[in-house]
């Protein structure tokens, strides 16, 4: 779907005639888009805004007394409708995660605004004690990068410390414990094996950071690192809406597993991945932003590569092992099972379980689960 400006010599800011052109490959949520950008792309509706709703409540309607609708189109997971009132014209989508995302064009911000603020209002619903909000990039391929707004369960950091070693406790405790006013260094590394812990412990540093700190996972860092335009879009970010204050938030990229990127080798293997990443960091990209970047890796530190961890990087460099024999016993309340090198949580948990042996194999860093 092609939508097409008409030659018509009138100046900018004055309406100008489009053709919309649609094929096979288009779908009626397609057509949809398309119709509530007529207004825009003419220039009737000069102006626009769009809200993402990570969650919204069963049974918030998303429409308006005076909004009539025009289109609907369901589409897999997906339901699109096109309203329009006096002035303003709306795309409401929704999805079975029960997200939703909200578009408004209007003939001025103030007709625009206020239709925007009527469909959204008291949809959302509100944060639960035990949740945070993270936001999802990764490359569309048909609408270049995108991100997704998502609610994820964020564990108190008091109630799980007692699931790591005393010497990761109490290195995410200096983590946790950082502010604006102390950052040194803007990458955070957490190595170790699998099944320590490593994500659960970024979901409660989520939480911990949530009030000065707005936390992003990229789904695919390979991509995002092999594409400029991508990465230029990630690094500028995207304010979570209601978070637009004075004072701008601090943002945490999160990217998992990234073993081929940061390893002794990567400089061969990733090309310019790795420079990017580093120029992230602390290099011309990051600077005038308030960016860090976590990353998670099953590699031993002697195994990585020197410029990621070199002093004045790293912001928190934390091994995340396993628990000792002592620490796996105490917090198991047993010893059936316990090999004398101690467990994983993971292994500790399917031992509590009975969902295995009651002889655990080492897990070798570098291998998965």
């Amino acid at each position: 779907m092609r939508s097409t400006p008409e030659p018509s010599g009138a100046p900018t800011g004055v309406d100008l005639p489009s053709a919309l052109q649609y094929d096979d490959a288009d779908t009626p949520c397609d057509v949809v888009d398309a119709l509530m950008l007529a207004d825009f792309v003419t220039g009737r509706h000069p102006w626009s805004r769009t809200v993402r709703l990570s969650r919204v409540r069963p049974e918030a309607s998303l429409t308006v007394p005076d909004g009539r609708l025009l289109r609907t189109a369901i589409e897999n997971r997906q339901r699109s409708r096109l309203l329009a009132g006096d002035g303003w014209t709306a795309r409401v989508v929704t999805w079975k995660g029960r997200g939703a995302e909200v578009t408004v064009t209007a003939v001025d911000d103030e007709v625009g605004q206020s239709a925007l603020d009527r469909i959204v209002d008291g949809a959302a619903e509100p944060e639960a004690p035990d949740t945070a909000r993270i936001g999802f990039w990764h490359q569309n391929p048909r609408r270049g990068a995108q991100r997704d707004l998502r609610s994820i369960v964020a564990p108190e950091w008091a109630t799980i410390r007692p699931n790591y070693s005393a010497a990761a406790g109490t290195a995410l405790d200096a983590l946790m414990a950082v502010t604006p006013e102390t950052v040194s260094g803007r990458l955070i590394l957490l190595h170790g094996a699998p099944g320590t812990g490593k994500t659960t412990a970024l979901r409660a540093l989520t939480r911990h950071w949530r009030d000065w700190c707005q936390v992003d996972c990229v789904l695919d860092p390979d991509v995002l690192f092999g594409d400029t335009a991508y990465l230029s879009e990630v690094a500028v970010g995207e304010e979570d809406d209601g978070d637009s204050g004075t004072t701008r938030k601090w943002r945490l990229l999160i990217l998992e597993d990234c073993d081929e990127l940061i390893r002794g080798e990567a400089k061969q293997a990733a090309g310019q991945a790795l420079s990017r990443l580093l120029n992230l960091t602390d290099g011309l990209l990051g600077q005038g932003r308030d960016v860090l970047v976590a990353i998670t890796t099953n590699e031993d530190l002697s195994r990585l590569h020197p410029a990621v961890v070199r002093p004045g990087r790293c912001l928190a460099r934390v091994e995340v092992g396993p628990l000792s024999y002592a620490e796996a016993t105490g917090w198991l309340g047993a010893s059936a099972g316990v090999p004398p090198q101690g467990a994983t949580l993971a292994e500790l948990y399917a031992l509590r379980s009975g969902a295995v042996p009651t002889t655990i194999v080492p897990t070798e860093i570098g291998g998965y689960l």
